[in-house]
């Protein structure tokens, strides 16, 4: 069998190509629009890996190209409005100038014969003489591209406009959009979005390594896209930081030119993006600028291995529990607000998710003191029972208070401090002892409006070009059914126009700035099961139970089988007791006084009745059933139909998937 053609470097990019550049063989490996080129040595995982190429972490770059798509439609619509309106006040400004000028002119007006005014009109100098020899005098040179004026009787007259005074107009020039691609690599992540985003007008490819600046030079090169990707050999924080100190001294001396900082900046690191994060939040647009940020050291933010090295990187404690990961993107996001707080920056979620073996969340950042004082409110300690039953409940660090103005006229809002603790030592429910997390953010870690629009990229997208759209699509519609609003947020939500759309705010509210997420968590029902030692509720049986009792019931896209809802705990204990009691009992004799599952079940208030000579509660029933709604496991009112079948969670897509190594640079 022949060996495959080897072609070179000017070629067109294919698929499975093989490339000869500088007696060094590549495979071509494409993905979306890209094609990078890999050494055979790495491309069958054989020999060191020099080019870093995972494709697990496919999702994560479709998601990217996408977020960045429909981000980057609404700020090019943002810029280009802000063009026209610059134009508009130019040409404004210089229509009153000539207003201004024209009126402020002195002109002397006399009556002449006509014979005169053409003798007049005809012959130069400031001083002209009539027929009968009397001076007149005419208008001063026009300013500025003024006409000049005649007198002719009692009135005034405009002479045509000369061309070279003719008011030059203003171009409308296509407004930038940067992307920094601060750890580069192969490049792939700055290929892509040369490629796939159609407004980028340039990305910068940043890596420390001469090796990998080279890969990246050689894979534009095959792609034909030099003219966009701009290459930087520099440590990613020596590159943003030189564009903070660019930008202060065009501030702070000459106040013109365009901005230095990017519009998208990606962290995309082997390990935790905290150390970058200072450097980011300054370098990426203050304007409502994206910072887009993977963190792929979950071993550190949602285990609790290293406590103290996760408060080391992202100032907070990680909790025990099987919402560990949820609690993880709370840490990133108080991380990333903290940075950035302290230069006057506000941070807000667009999208954080927690997915295979890493976060990635999307913020934007704008400069607004305002904004920035909400965040003491907007952060939390939670105290949870991760040794015992899973339970938590939340404490903020301060509190942000609507109170009426002195007209009485609105509200504004009181920063202050916050009663403590919100939570006894020993769990209420099965009397472990609390352990404390966080600081960890507290509010919103998604927002609705750029979900919609992100998954409608996807929805319109080809599945050619974005291999895991189908995920991508399922993911983001489990993320958006994430929120369930608070009693505060429905009521705003009702406010629409006539026509049943919403009201378009131009601003975020002050109530929008303080609003926190009150169901900040997910449960497990197969986890709670355990810790019963009873069989698992059908998810239909459990969801139906406590939307029978007034509750909402949702998934989290964090883990498959997971529920999130606003029913508080003692609720979910009680649901548990009658899913036992009616459905599923337990040997007791086989639950060991004591134990956990032994307080959850109330064994030990049976014992203590018997003891008493009471007996135990009919049929098992807790004492105080009588004051509590039935509980109905009505599996048709929890079913949902899911008719797209959407691809929610990830399977796993080869044996021994994951980070893999970090590659091995010259």
């Amino acid at each position: 069998m022949s060996e495959p053609i080897v072609r070179e470097l000017h070629d067109p990019p294919a698929e499975g190509q093989r490339v000869q550049h500088q007696n060094v063989v590549y495979t071509t490996v494409k993905e979306g629009l890209a094609h990078i080129l890999v050494p055979e040595a790495s491309a069958n995982g054989q020999g060191v890996q020099q080019v870093f190429y995972n494709p697990i972490q496919q999702f994560n770059r479709d998601l990217t190209v996408l977020a960045i798509k429909a981000y980057g439609k609404e700020r090019m619509q943002q810029k280009q409005a802000a063009s026209r309106a610059r134009v508009g006040k130019f040409a404004e400004k210089k229509r009153k100038r000539k207003e201004q000028a024209q009126s402020d002119r002195p002109v002397k007006s006399l009556k002449l014969s006509d014979n005169a005014v053409q003798e007049s009109a005809n012959a130069p100098g400031d001083a002209e003489m009539t027929g009968a020899g009397e001076a007149v005098e005419v208008p001063e040179k026009p300013i500025d591209g003024e006409q000049p004026t005649e007198a002719v009787g009692e009135v005034q007259a405009e002479a045509p406009a000369a061309n070279e005074d003719a008011p030059k107009e203003e171009k409308d020039v296509a407004p930038t959009f940067t992307v920094l691609d601060a750890l580069s690599a192969s490049g792939l992540r700055a290929l892509r979005y040369a490629h796939e985003i159609p407004f980028v007008t340039k990305v910068t490819a940043n890596d420390i390594l001469k090796s990998a600046a080279e890969a990246i030079e050689r894979n534009a090169r095959h792609n034909k896209v030099v003219d966009k990707v701009h290459i930087s050999v520099d440590d990613a924080l020596a590159h943003m930081y030189q564009r903070i100190a660019n930008e202060l001294r065009r501030i702070g001396v000459t106040k013109t030119g365009p901005s230095e900082k990017y519009d998208v900046i990606d962290l995309d690191p082997y390990g935790t993006a905290a150390p970058f994060l200072d450097a980011a939040v300054q370098a990426v647009r203050d304007d409502g600028g994206l910072l887009c940020v993977t963190c792929t050291d979950s071993g550190v933010w949602a285990s609790n291995g290293y406590p103290e090295k996760c408060y080391a990187l992202y100032g907070g404690v990680p909790l025990k529990g099987w919402y560990s990961h949820e609690a993880g993107l709370r840490l990133i996001l108080h991380a990333i607000e903290t940075s950035a707080a302290k230069y006057g920056l506000a941070m807000e979620p667009l999208l954080s998710l927690s997915v295979d073996f890493y976060s990635r969340v999307f913020v934007r950042i704008t400069r607004s003191p305002s904004m920035v004082k909400f965040q003491g409110g907007k952060n939390m300690m939670v105290y949870s029972c991760g040794g015992g039953c899973g339970s938590w409940t939340t404490q903020l660090l301060m509190k942000n208070k609507p109170a009426p103005n002195k007209k009485g006229s609105g509200i504004f809002y009181k920063h202050g401090f916050t009663k403590a603790p919100t939570a006894p030592q020993s769990c209420e429910h099965c009397g472990s002892t609390m352990h404390l997390a966080g600081p960890m953010y507290a509010g919103r870690i998604h927002s609705p409006e750029f979900v919609k629009s992100v998954i409608a990229e996807a929805e319109n997208a080809s599945p050619e070009i974005y291999g895991t759209r189908e995920r991508i699509r399922g993911v983001l519609q489990t993320a958006l059914e994430e929120f369930l609003p608070s009693p505060e947020e429905m009521q705003a939500e009702a406010s629409e126009n006539g026509d049943g759309t919403k009201k378009i705010k131009k601003s975020k509210t002050e109530a929008e700035l303080a609003a926190i997420d009150p169901y900040p968590f997910f449960f497990h029902p197969a986890q709670v099961s355990g810790l019963l030692h009873c069989a698992s509720p059908p998810e239909a049986a459990l969801r139906g139970a406590l939307i029978g009792l007034g509750y909402r019931v949702t998934r989290s896209h964090c883990k498959p089988g997971s529920m999130k809802t606003d029913a508080p705990w003692s609720v979910i204990w009680h649901v548990f007791r009658e899913w036992v009691r009616q459905k599923a009992p337990v040997k007791e004799e086989n639950i060991k006084a004591g134990s956990i599952a032994y307080r959850l079940l109330g064994l030990g208030k049976k014992d203590e009745a018997a003891s008493a000579g009471t007996g135990p509660a009919e049929n098992g029933k807790e004492e105080n059933a009588d004051k509590v709604p039935e509980v109905v496991f009505n599996e048709k009112l929890g079913r949902i139909t899911d008719k797209t079948k959407l691809v929610r969670y990830q399977m796993n897509p080869r044996e021994n998937w994951g980070p893999m190594n970090r590659a091995k640079g010259k």
